[in-house]
Parts: structure tokens; sequence; C-alpha cells
């Protein structure tokens, strides 16, 4: 039975057309995939890289290098020994940061180890420019246990203003994030938690506006109690919602406190069983099926397989339920096949699709705020800030069941972002540069707006190639 009384939402979906109509959307998505699959490679091969670094000083002969280099520059050196804050100021610290990663659970992909990791961190790399205008070297290491991974970053801090953790195993990751922001005076954050977890709550928000409902009485599902969820859950928690409607669901089935593997999850895993004394089960045990019966959201970050949530999962929910499927490379469901079963408003983390939630429309403009406020952390009231600014800002170009968050091509909205941030920093007394709204607002601008400005100008003068066609790299040969 239903437990949620949401009015119904017409979002012009089609009617369900069976069987045949979800192999179809199956295999159209899985080709898609495969085609976008095949003309990344080809275009990584043609490029060798998606970032480099380029000088931004003038350099007008060689008699300039005596002010870069030696001797000038051991002035510069003698200033940061006396005063090491100076570093922000004098050198490129103030908006650099590193991507850093062990490659142990990479997209979708698991454990496919640091060299493999280093295209999909050149890929952050260039969405940190472009959209934040932040600097971010990628940085895969080999690091064999949390302990050295936890070293190998704090040798590096000092090159850096914060530091982006990416792609590592749960639960490691959550030491290893809690480790570091102690021990670091500079911002650090892990994208896998913190930005797929603000970017889920901007656009749950959203979705239950959309469909009558609030924070505070809704029953959620969450499937998959890895990086993402558990601080989807907790940021849940923070914003008001009821731990006793609050479900989450593993490869073992619902958290809950009764669960056989519980004391052994207390030691493996204190984060997951936390959250299993606090929420215990929303009152349900069993499996998947079992948690969704009536439940009004699904928040899926699991196992990148259409078949891991099916149509009957969904026709159990409440009426006009809100399916999150967040798997990538592949959702848990496609798309078309959960609308067909009766889901109201549906998202992936797939920018190919409607509704794209990923932490893409985080990350940037968080770091560009924690930057530009010299701030010394990122505690769960600032990444909080970032979400509800992000989904305030989806109702700029009309809220609706296919646009429930802004995409990445509405770049306007990141300096918003970025100010709320700021804004955060300064109220929560971890900001070292105290600025107005407007100031961050305007320095945001600013800073994001150059990034766009430089790869224009490099592509109008041709040092950026042309992006060739698929039919001009057909005759290269694949590595």
């Amino acid at each position: 039975m239903a437990e949620s009384t949401a009015a119904p939402v017409d979002d012009g979906r089609p009617a369900r057309r069976g069987a045949r109509a979800r192999r179809s959307a199956g295999t159209r998505g899985e080709g898609q995939t495969k085609a976008l699959g095949r003309r990344a490679v080809a275009l990584s091969g043609f490029y060798q890289g998606k970032v480099e670094t380029v000088p931004k000083v003038p350099v007008r002969s060689l008699r300039d290098f005596a002010l870069w280099y030696t001797p000038g520059v051991a002035e510069v050196s003698r200033r940061i020994q006396a005063d090491p804050e100076l570093a922000f100021d004098l050198t490129g610290r103030w908006n650099t940061i590193a991507i850093v990663t062990d490659g142990s659970r990479v997209l979708g992909l698991g454990d496919i180890g640091p060299q493999a990791a280093l295209p999909v961190m050149e890929g952050k790399a260039l969405l940190f420019k472009w959209l934040g205008g932040v600097d971010a070297v990628p940085l895969p290491v080999s690091a064999k246990t949390p302990d050295e991974f936890v070293r190998v970053v704090e040798s590096l801090a000092p090159a850096f203003g914060g530091i982006n953790l990416e792609d590592i195993a749960s639960p490691k990751c959550f030491g290893i994030l809690e480790t570091l922001q102690q021990r670091l005076t500079i911002p650090v954050w892990h994208d896998d938690q913190l930005g797929t977890a603000a970017a889920t709550i901007a656009g749950l928000l959203n979705a239950l506006t959309l469909t009558h409902r609030s924070v505070a009485t809704t029953r959620t599902v969450l499937l998959g109690a890895g990086a993402a969820n558990l601080v989807t859950a907790r940021l849940l928690l923070a914003l008001g919602h009821d731990p006793t409607r609050l479900t989450l669901v593993d490869q073992h089935g619902i958290l809950d406190a009764e669960r056989d593997d519980v004391d052994e999850l207390m030691l493996r895993n204190p984060w997951k069983y936390r959250l299993a004394l606090r929420t215990n089960g929303g009152g349900r045990q069993g499996d998947l099926a079992a948690a969704l019966v009536g439940a009004d959201v699904l928040l899926a970050a699991s196992t990148p397989n259409p078949n891991t949530v099916r149509p009957e999962h969904i026709r159990a929910m409440a009426r006009d339920p809100i399916v999150f499927a967040l798997a990538n490379p592949v959702p848990e469901i496609w798309p078309e096949v959960a609308r067909e079963a009766g889901a109201a408003i549906v998202a992936t983390g797939r920018s190919d699709f409607p509704n794209q939630v990923n932490n893409s429309l985080i990350f940037p403009a968080v770091f560009r705020g924690v930057l530009d406020a010299r701030a010394r952390a990122i505690p769960d009231e600032i990444v909080i800030a970032a979400a509800k600014e992000l989904a305030r800002h989806a109702a700029d170009k009309g809220l609706s069941p296919a646009h429930i968050l802004p995409t990445m091509e509405e770049v306007e909205v990141f300096p918003h972002l970025a100010a709320a941030v700021g804004d955060a920093a300064v109220a929560l007394g971890i900001a070292g540069r105290r600025r107005t709204h407007d100031e961050f607002l305007e320095r945001a601008r600013a800073i994001m707006g150059r990034s766009a400005r430089l790869v224009r100008a490099l592509a109008r003068a041709r040092l950026t190639p042309a992006m060739p066609s698929v039919k001009s790299l057909e005759g290269r040969n694949e590595p």
C-alpha cells in the first residue's frame, strides 16, 4: 500500500509499452554507451591528454627569467620562508589543487589501478578549469594502504591550496578523508562522497517540490551503501529526514540493527554501522523489493547494470515515485523503462539523459568558493549550502520533471554556488579571507569566465586543434 499522499504529476510521459519497448530502450542505451566509448578512445589518441601547463606570465626575452627564476626568485622564497602564508599570495598555490586517487574504485569500473585512473583524473582537471577556473593537477598514486595514502598526500600538501580525493574504495575512503581533514590546514574533499551527495540532495529537493513532498515526511530508499549514499543519508538526516523512514540497502539486503553482520560492521565499517543503528532499516527487513514497497524515493548509487532495479520494483512504490539511478557508466535502470513503470521523475549520472545528477555540478564551484575564502575545511554545512544553492538556480530556466537541476552548460549558475560557499565559510568562522557576498560573486565570475575565454582564444588561434570528425579518425589505429 502506498504511504504517500502526494498529488499526481503530469509530465507528459508516454503510456507503458511493454517488454519490447523496455528491450528497445536498453539496446539504444547500450549502443549509445559503446559508441561514446569508441569515440572517446579515438579522441584521446588524437589529443594525447586533456590538459596542459601554459605560462601565465609574459616572457619577452631571456632577461625575464631573471625575474621568474634566478636570481629574482630567491627573494620570493625568502619571504615565504619567513611567512609561509605568503605562498598563497606569491605563487599559484591560492588556485591550485591536487586530484589524488589510488584507482581503487573508478567510475563504475572498480579497482583498475592508478595508471588506468589517469584519464578520469585528467577529465576531472578539465572540468575544474572549465567550470571553476581552478588549476587542478591529476595525481594517481601507488599507495597500498590507507596510512601510506595519507602520508603521500601529507607530503604533497605544501604545493596546493586544497585536496580533491577521488575514486577511492569504500570504506577506506572515509577514514582517509577524516584523517586528512584532521591533519591538514587546507580543505580536503572526497568528491565521490561529498560532491555526489550534494548533487543528489540538490536534485532531490526539487523533485520533492515537484511531487508535493517534503524531506520530513518522505520515505526514502538508498540502494548502495558506499561512499556516496552513506553521505547522502547523513545529509538527509541533517536536513530533518525522519530516520525511521530512511532505508539503506546493500548487497546483503536492508541495513538494519538486527542483521547478522552488524557486529562485524562495527569493526570493518563503523560509518555504515552507525547508520544501521540510527535508521534500523526504516523498520523493514529483507531485500530491495521489500524496501521499495510504498517508498516515495529511490536513490540508487550501486551496480552499473540496467537490470539492478526492475520495473516491478518501481510499480510497487508510492504514487509518482522519484527514481535516481546514478550508477556510471550504465544506470541501474534505463530512464525510459523507469518512466514506463510509473516514475514521475527520473535522474541518472549521465549527461546524455535529462536530469544529470553528477558531482561535476558541485565540485568546481565548491573549490572556487573555498579557495576564494581561503577556507581551512569543508564541513557538511558548506556541502548543504552548495546543494541548496544549486537546487534554487534550477528554477532560473524553469523547474520541471525533465529539468530538476541546472546542466553544465548553464555556467552562469556556478558563480552563485561559489559565492554561497564563500558566505558559509565566513559564517562558520573558517575563512582566511572575509569577503562580502557580492565580492565573492564578482570574483568567481571573473575567474570562472576567464577559463572559457582562454579556451575560445586558443581555439581561434588554432593552438587547440579543432575536434576531428568521426570519419577523419576512422583510419587511425586504436592503441
